[in-house]
């Protein structure tokens, strides 16, 4: 094979089913440091940051110090299995739920990064809303006639996703690189202009109105929905990976960093505007709400925009590749620029909505609902069921031992359905809703129950 042809296959895009080979490895663990950071250095988790601050400062804190963590060590161990097998996240619920029935996660995660692309897209376009109204005069969001301004905004964010996305996992990892500088900026930045307006003691001291008040354990959840959103991708990029570091300690290193880091911005941001402003409103703590009150420029509400960009890089990889599970013919580039379009039509729906905030909480518990219990399945299955030993060459084999009955392993299917209405469940007890949630205890519910039904079921096949 000459230069040439080697060059080309090295900037192949894998779909969800091929295995990359080692030689093709190149993620290493300062890429993969800087794209977790990156990943959670942005205006989602920023939002969320604002949102927890109902569980006032010392509640949001606990709830980021501790919720985060564990969603990163879930992370660490389905990226691992990423790096073992060499295939895509997606692909990896075959051996658990099916050759076909893997087509049910695949589907939940295309909405559920699609609709995370959304929400940053939505919360960037405010700040567009806000360049155009200082430099022509048109309506930001909020305002009356901001309608037109907002999609003018999305056209502009789905044009930036596009680019940043033009070469796959190539081109993210360049767009995260160039992101985190400005990011860490802007961080820097409104954390020195908040502490310089309000003393620290008075946002510590600070208790929302009892209306706006939240739970700790809804505040629980909320965080640990959004760090678990990111869990699906993470085998789509430890495929790359050039060792298991690179795989499970750079990604839960860089995660945790960018998001103690923003969320904590977020917290004091939206706690700081309530200080001087003497209201405290969940739905006005988005990023560029909190920057234009903070009177910090253009400049900001441009990094804001920048950290979308770099947010939904991974957010639309990770869409494209989960299609390429449901039909293998679909090239990995072609998927991914279906989902931008996506992606950009369901940004649309907010605008029309009677509020972000509660079609962003009711997308966060979504994720804990549908995602949990499948989290618990595949690490059970992995590390437990399976000792560590799946066969990717079979991963789409009809005559294999994945295929189970026509494609489905009903077994498991009826595990994660049944774990779906025990958190429905659960998650209105106030033996939750007022400790850590009910994600978490989902996850380990979910896991027993494979577990178990799996060694009574499945024999191992």
């Amino acid at each position: 094979m000459d230069r040439k042809d080697t060059d080309k296959k090295v900037h192949k895009e894998y779909s969800a089913l091929e295995t990359v080979p080692e030689s093709e490895r190149s993620i290493s663990f300062m890429d993969m440091l800087v794209t977790w950071v990156g990943a959670n250095a942005n205006n989602g988790t920023w939002y969320v940051g604002g949102v927890v601050a109902g569980a006032a400062f010392g509640g949001a804190a606990l709830v980021t110090l501790v919720s985060n963590p564990i969603a990163y060590i879930i992370m660490a161990l389905i990226g691992f299995i990423g790096y073992k097998v060499g295939t895509s996240t997606m692909a990896l619920m075959r051996p658990s739920f099916g050759i076909k029935g893997s087509f049910i996660p695949s589907i939940l995660n295309i909405t559920q990064f699609i609709g995370w692309t959304a929400v940053n897209t939505f919360i960037a376009a405010i700040s567009i809303s806000f360049i155009l109204k200082d430099i022509f005069g048109l309506p930001a969001y909020g305002s009356s006639g901001s309608d037109k301004t907002m999609l003018i905004g999305i056209g502009v964010m789905s044009i930036l996703h596009l680019i940043s996305i033009a070469s796959g996992h190539k081109s993210v990892k360049i767009v995260e690189k160039i992101g985190v500088v400005f990011i860490l900026f802007l961080g820097i930045w409104e954390t020195v202009v908040v502490l310089k307006q309000v003393p620290f003691s008075q946002i510590i001291s600070w208790r929302p109105p009892a209306d706006k008040a939240m739970s700790i354990g809804s505040a629980f959840d909320a965080m640990a929905a959004f760090s678990l959103g990111w869990v699906p991708a993470i085998a789509d990029f430890t495929r790359y990976s050039k060792n298991r570091g690179a795989s499970t300690i750079a990604p839960v290193i860089g995660a945790n960093v960018g998001l103690f880091w923003f969320a904590f911005v977020g917290i004091i941001g939206a706690i700081g505007t309530a200080v001087t402003t003497g209201v405290y409103d969940p739905n006005n703590s988005d990023p560029s709400t909190i920057v234009s009150k903070l009177g910090l420029g253009v400049i900001a509400l441009l990094v804001i925009i920048l950290t979308s960009t770099t947010a939904n890089a991974i957010n639309l990889m990770a869409a494209g590749i989960s299609v390429t599970n449901l039909n293998k013919k679909i090239k990995s580039q072609t998927a991914l620029f279906i989902v931008t379009i996506l992606s950009a039509i369901l940004t649309i729906v907010p605008i029309y909505a009677s509020s972000f905030l509660d079609s962003f909480e009711m997308f966060l518990n979504y994720i804990g609902m549908v995602f949990g219990p499948i989290f618990g399945i595949i690490i059970t299955d992995y590390y437990l069921v399976r000792k560590k030993q799946y066969d990717a060459e079979e991963f789409d084999d009809p005559s294999g031992r994945y295929w189970y009955q026509s494609g489905f392993n009903l077994v498991t299917i009826g595990v994660w359905i049944i774990s779906v209405i025990i958190y429905i469940f659960i998650s209105k007890l106030p033996l939750f809703t007022s400790t850590i949630g009910a994600i978490y205890p989902i996850v380990l519910i979910s896991g027993i129950l494979y577990f178990a039904s799996s060694k009574m079921f499945l024999n191992n096949k």
